[in-house]
């Protein structure tokens, strides 16, 4: 059961965090932080200094940050352009995120301006970049398998009480059945260093090129995992079928010419909708969009658009 005296993860708590944070790690008050992104993390940009901290949506993240923290080094190192930590800060040992009661928070380099935003032909030369990489050495290897349906029970957990628990049910039956079939899929590609969630957001489209963002799911698992993410863009989301093949062009291969296709894009549905749900507390929007989502399942009806959230 969900904590209930625990406050609810909204921009204001996300801020009284941040300032816990920086207090610990000796920057100055980020009263005048600007939100930039909110799902698993508050992503903030302090402004001055020129850093970007994510503050982790509960506890449970803690691993998770530590674990960017470590690939991002490794990666940068390996010649992939990353965002890079912060690792300078007064009392703040190299690889561990900040403890805000409870949360973690970890620091970053800001980038440059982006020169205009992302795009699936942008992404494909540096995924392939990424898969071509050899296992990392210790302390970063051995990388874990993308557990891509792991989080479903904690995601429905946090809205208990504003969602139908049938839907909640089904999408626990079905990351339970996907769970037990993909082990069984055999890729077309060599399994290795996969980015985990690879989408042109993830990527900063800076003055000297695209750069990789959010590598807290950075695994060795199928290669097909991070391919299959673009292919869903086209079936939910409505990316233009051009869009999608610039990023086949710069990556060289086309998922969708593979046989374990369908259970890895059912597996990505069912982990997106049940993501919805950690919005849906005091937010109709989100309630809308994650009933939306899991009718379309419910349906089997891949012609229902899910909206971005």
């Amino acid at each position: 059961m969900q904590d209930r005296t625990e406050p609810r993860f909204d921009e204001p708590r996300a801020r009284a965090l941040l300032a816990l944070a920086c207090a610990t790690a000796g920057l100055p008050d980020p009263s005048g932080a600007r939100l930039l992104a909110f799902g698993e993390n508050a992503v903030f940009d302090l402004g001055a200094p020129a850093l970007v901290a994510k503050v982790g949506r509960s506890g449970a993240l803690t691993g998770r940050a530590a674990h960017e923290l470590t690939v991002a080094r490794w990666l940068d190192g390996a010649g992939i352009p990353v965002v890079r930590p912060a690792d300078d800060l007064a009392d703040q040992p190299a690889g561990t995120p900040v403890d805000a009661a409870g949360h973690p928070v970890t620091f970053w380099h800001r980038l440059a301006p982006a020169v205009r935003p992302a795009g699936f032909g942008d992404l494909g030369p540096l995924l392939r970049a990424l898969h071509l990489l050899s296992a990392p050495p210790a302390p970063v290897a051995p990388l874990p398998r993308r557990e891509l349906l792991a989080p479903v029970p904690r995601w429905l957990r946090s809205a208990e009480g504003h969602l139908d628990p049938a839907d909640a049910d089904f999408l626990l039956k079905r990351a339970a059945e996907l769970t037990e079939e993909i082990p069984t899929l055999v890729p077309l590609l060599p399994t290795g260093v996969i980015h985990g969630d690879a989408l042109p957001r993830n990527v900063h489209l800076g003055p000297d090129g695209p750069i990789l963002l959010d590598l807290e799911t950075v695994a060795d698992d199928l290669r097909e995992h991070d391919l299959v993410v673009l292919a869903l863009g086209c079936l939910r989301y409505g990316v233009p079928e051009e869009d999608y093949l610039a990023f086949t062009r710069g990556y060289g291969w086309d998922v969708r010419d593979w046989a374990g296709c369908g259970v890895l894009q059912a597996a990505r549905e069912t982990a997106g909708a049940a993501w919805v749900a950690q919005h849906v507390p005091g937010n109709a929007a989100a309630l809308a969009e994650f009933r939306r989502r899991v009718a379309s399942l419910r349906e089997a009806d891949p012609s229902v658009r899910w909206q971005a959230f």
